[in-house]
């Protein structure tokens, strides 16, 4: 009878420490399995949006190809020939005016970006970031200026165009864009430079705290729109 108890006692206490054991090994295997996992799904992820990066980079450059082989083909179709020269223009023309074509010329490069003030002076963080009602005012500012063309960090500004918050960065055309945002605007670079002025957006800007300056520059490349416009509602009038 004591063997049986001896025996039952230790059985049990082999059972405990089993039982222990199994639970510490299930715990470092969590532990360490954790980061791992997640390192896994990371750098899945990060390898998912370089494939479509490159397929995306892939399409872009296919699509200039093509840009460029039609162009060829429309030199040789309207050459020696004035009607189709005219009609040829006017789509060049066309296309300057709503973006779908590279521009340049004279005009101004504006820099805004978000402000150096010590983050812990400032009671809410959010006076201390460019918002998208700073960049649409600059925007409107310089259309009333006359400016003909205009880029934030290469994403052309056309008639549909969108500026959003969303975080601490700014949807524009739906690529999201972080601080510092470079505007480039064609046009008179006397009449764009008077944004300095008193009263001015440049000055609100920096009166808020945020770091804005504006140079000219008589040589300015903005590049063409790069979406794909789609009117739904718009139609000829017969």
């Amino acid at each position: 009878m004591i063997n049986k108890k001896n025996v039952s006692i230790v059985l049990g206490i082999m059972c405990f420490a089993l039982t222990i054991g199994i639970c510490i090994q299930i715990r470092t295997v969590n532990k360490y399995n954790s980061p791992v996992s997640t390192n896994y799904e990371v750098n899945n992820l990060r390898a998912q949006v370089l494939k479509y990066k490159e397929r995306y980079d892939a399409l872009i450059e296919q699509t200039e190809k093509i840009d460029s082989e039609l162009q060829k083909e429309i030199e040789k179709a309207t050459e020696n020939n004035s009607e189709l020269e005219y009609a040829k223009n006017q789509i060049t023309d066309g296309n300057k005016m709503i973006g779908l074509s590279e521009v340049k010329g004279p005009g101004v490069i504006i820099k805004v970006e978000d402000s150096k003030i010590d983050p812990n002076a400032e009671m809410n963080l959010n006076n201390l970031l460019v918002h998208d009602m700073d960049l649409l005012k600059v925007i409107n500012e310089l259309k009333n200026a006359g400016a003909e063309a205009i880029a934030i960090n290469d994403q052309r500004i056309i008639s549909t165009t969108s500026i959003i918050c969303g975080g601490n960065t700014i949807s524009i055309n739906g690529t999201k864009i972080g601080s510092p945002f470079e505007i480039k605007a064609i046009g008179s670079p006397e009449a764009l430079a008077n944004l300095e002025r008193p009263g001015g957006c440049i000055n609100n800007l920096k009166e808020k705290g945020l770091i804005a300056e504006l140079k000219k520059d008589n040589n300015i490349t903005i590049p063409k729109y790069s979406g794909v416009l789609n009117f739904k509602y718009l139609s000829n009038v017969d």
